[in-house]
């Protein structure tokens, strides 16, 4: 067996080789962008006003006071969207404007409606009287205040969320470069497991797979699963990672069957083939069966242990990470926190441990340890929300120790810093 740095630094040296396309960027959810995207234009853009009332040439009123008032002459009313050249602009003249609307010279700040005093009146107004000096610039949106053309909007290596598509809309964006999607065929293995909904006691509900679909959902990867593989299917196994390695296949994940049983075929077959990297057994817990090779090809493959959460662990702490490097995506970053209680492990083994990450009343991030660690209880995995981690080398972390906690999603844009 090998420690999890070791295998941390093999997997990183094997990463794959991702190519980019071009894509619409109302499709882009949830894909890596490959490259830095750039705002083409100034947003807002051209002023405008960020209230409704009325426009005026702030110079026209630098002499003014409540005794010597003017009377600024109505001569158009603008909404958002309503172009807003006016071919001749008289002496002390005002344009009523709704939020949103343009302003242009000689135009050049607001004031707002509630301020409006009107001449004859307010029903039927021709005129509005202004009383003192008004400041220029006064409730304008400049144009490019938000984003100057050429600004970034997307740094190569984020996964593309909502807010930028929204960004990418407001701003013409039409498309982006990204990534193109891994290719993961998946096996679940082993007699015992069914897709029945009813099963004796000597089944095992398929539950892994769900949980690999279901995660990968919000990452931009293709996921095709395959039929169960039995004890007996040794020979099946090899003519399909034959045909995945013709099939330009990215990633083969097994579930099972990697340990030393009798029936646990797929290292033999694995190391049947040609292969530039391997590794099986690594010191963490859960998940100590896991299992590493790279192909002379493309592909790779990764073994999970068949116990739930072993598998989970496996997926979140080796193949997430791999994904995130392999696509060149800006990896997660842990949330340090102090745990709520002591906790003793072997000293020699990296323990990855079902949790949840709270924030106390002062702000301070603290991880509460479940009860239930073992790799076949999915009640606590349930409630949990992080992983925390707990390195090699140490055997007592005392209550109030820090550690370094990881979303149990991969996305710690979860967590509120």
């Amino acid at each position: 067996m090998i420690d999890y740095k070791k295998a941390i630094s093999i997997i990183k040296k094997n990463k794959i080789k991702i190519n980019s396309e071009v894509i619409l960027s109302i499709n882009s959810i949830n894909r890596i962008s490959s490259s830095n995207v750039y705002s083409p234009c100034n947003y807002p853009a051209a002023n405008n006003t960020s209230f409704d009332g009325y426009a005026v040439n702030s110079k026209e009123t630098k002499n003014l006071t409540k005794s010597k008032f003017e009377k600024f002459k109505i001569i158009k009313t603008l909404a958002a969207g309503d172009n807003p050249k006016i071919k001749k602009v008289p002496k002390f003249s005002s344009i009523e404007v709704m939020t949103g609307a343009i302003i242009q010279k000689p135009f050049d700040t607001v004031i707002p409606i509630e301020n409006i005093k009107y001449f004859p009146n307010k029903h039927k107004p021709i005129y509005i009287i202004v009383n003192k000096k008004i400041k220029k610039n006064n409730n304008i949106r400049f144009s490019g205040s938000d984003y100057k053309k050429g600004e970034t909007v997307l740094t190569k290596g984020q996964i593309i969320q909502p807010n930028h598509i929204l960004a990418f809309k407001t701003l013409g964006i039409e498309k982006v470069l990204v990534k193109k999607k891994p290719k993961i065929v998946f096996y679940s293995t082993g007699n015992e497991i069914t897709n029945d909904v009813k099963i004796p006691n000597w089944k095992v509900r398929n539950s892994n797979n769900h949980y690999l679909k279901s995660f990968l959902k919000n990452f931009p990867i293709e996921f095709k699963e395959k039929k169960i593989l039995r004890d007996n299917d040794s020979e099946k196994f090899k003519k399909e990672i034959k045909n995945n390695l013709a099939s330009n296949v990215d990633m083969v994940v097994t579930c099972g069957a990697i340990s030393a049983g009798k029936f646990d075929f797929v290292p033999k077959i694995i190391k049947h083939f040609r292969l530039k990297k391997y590794f099986k057994g690594v010191t963490i817990r859960p998940g100590k069966p896991l299992m590493f090779a790279k192909f002379k090809k493309q592909m790779v493959f990764f073994g999970l242990p068949g116990n739930p959460i072993s598998s989970a662990a496996c997926f979140r702490f080796f193949i997430l990470p791999f994904f995130y490097l392999s696509l060149g995506a800006k990896a997660d970053t842990p949330i340090i926190a102090q745990i709520k209680s002591t906790f003793i492990k072997k000293k020699n083994y990296t323990r990855f441990i079902k949790g949840r990450l709270l924030f106390s009343n002062k702000g301070r991030a603290e991880f509460k340890i479940f009860k239930g660690q073992e790799s076949y209880k999915i009640n606590p995995f349930s409630k949990s929300n992080s992983w925390g981690f707990f390195t090699e080398g140490k055997t007592i972390f005392k209550k109030g120790t820090f550690i370094k906690c990881y979303s149990s999603t991969g996305i710690n844009e979860l967590f509120i810093k």
